[in-house]
């Protein structure tokens, strides 16, 4: 399939009807013709999400305004999560004017499960993947993404601890681990899989490694084994939300970015 038609599927299938909403979040439709997307948690950890994939109508400035209400009165973030042909054009500029700040841009990569399984890839002898198993890792993975973005590591656990318990067949964790340090040592490289039922996309999160176990093809075996995972649950599409970083392994691997996405933050 051409990028093209990759975005225009995943649009179909994903986006109209919230198909990768985070599994446990309330999910609303709002404004006009209900062409706001909003998912919400509340609670001491609680947050927000919005996307708008049909535009914003006569009066985005408006609509804009009233999701900013929305969560103020809850006392919730959100994320205002934009796609580069999002309408109207100057949607970005439009929120930054209403107070949200704009974080770095990632590119949406699509691509068809087969392509990645048609290449050959190994895991280094001295390291080790297994599925996560357990409250002790999630908080390896935790203090491994930290060490990696800094973004503490306290929500990762939570969501990926919550996550595979409440839906146990959507997410599938993995770690990478030294082959001779095992579970004593920190995690080398972990990444997750979600499964999004009837749309036939599996979408593919995390994947940091640490720096000094980069570039051994860590990255590219820890893809494969998701793809052969999503291969064998009849999934055909792979998501990714990629940086910088991965976009050129993943086009490498037979993927294709097909436009890209900006979040904007906004807090109360």
């Amino acid at each position: 399939m051409t990028p093209e038609e990759l975005l225009e599927v995943f649009h179909r299938r994903i986006r109209l009807p919230d198909a990768d909403a985070i599994p446990g979040w309330k999910q609303e439709h709002d404004g006009p013709d209900g062409m706001v997307h909003r998912s919400y948690v509340e609670g001491a950890e609680g947050a927000g999400f919005v996307e708008t994939p049909r535009g914003l109508g006569d009066d985005p400035d408006a609509v804009i305004a009233k999701e900013v209400a929305f969560f103020r009165e809850r006392g919730l973030p959100f994320e205002w999560k934009t796609y580069a042909y999002d309408e109207p054009a100057d949607l970005g500029e439009r929120l930054v004017r209403a107070g949200f700040t704009q974080e770095e841009p990632e590119t949406l990569i699509l691509g068809e499960v087969d392509r990645i399984l048609e290449r050959p890839s190994a895991l280094p002898s001295k390291v080790r993947l297994r599925e996560a198993d357990g409250p002790g890792d999630y908080q390896r993975i935790g203090v491994l993404t930290d060490a990696l973005w800094h973004n503490g590591p306290e929500r990762i656990v939570e969501r990926l601890a919550g996550e595979a318990r409440m839906f146990p067949d959507r997410l599938s964790v993995f770690l990478v681990e030294d082959a001779l340090k095992g579970p004593d040592g920190p995690a080398v490289s972990a990444a997750w899989i979600r499964f999004h039922p009837g749309t036939g996309f599996a979408s593919l999160w995390g994947g940091g490694t640490l720096p000094e176990w980069r570039r051994q093809g860590i990255y590219s075996a820890l893809l494969a084994h998701r793809a052969r995972l999503a291969k064998e649950r009849g999934y055909e599409f792979l998501r990714v939300d990629a940086s910088e970083d991965s976009r050129p392994i993943l086009h490498k691997l037979g993927l294709y970015a097909v436009t890209t996405t900006t979040p904007y933050q906004w807090t109360p």
